[in-house]
């Protein structure tokens, strides 16, 4: 898999997470954390149409994990 697939890819799957996170009823400063993410995510994509794949992973592995950290506090996944 090419790195830029494998980015929209993973991109994709972030976007999947958040709409279950959307359905959640989360806490203020768990609305902070998701609204961060959210930020890297759209960071990962501006970076990806600059080809500056390691960085547009990097951010969007990083929402990934602030999402990751809402999620599983939660219960929502192991």
């Amino acid at each position: 898999m090419e790195i830029e697939e494998r980015i929209l890819k993973d991109i994709r799957l972030f976007d999947s997470s958040i709409e279950k996170a959307g359905k959640l009823m989360l806490g203020e400063e768990e609305n902070k954390v998701v609204e961060l993410a959210k930020m890297y995510a759209l960071d990962s994509k501006s970076w990806l149409d600059k080809k500056d794949y390691y960085t547009s992973f990097s951010s969007i592995a990083y929402a990934h994990g602030l999402l990751d950290a809402i999620l599983k506090m939660r219960n929502i996944i192991e």
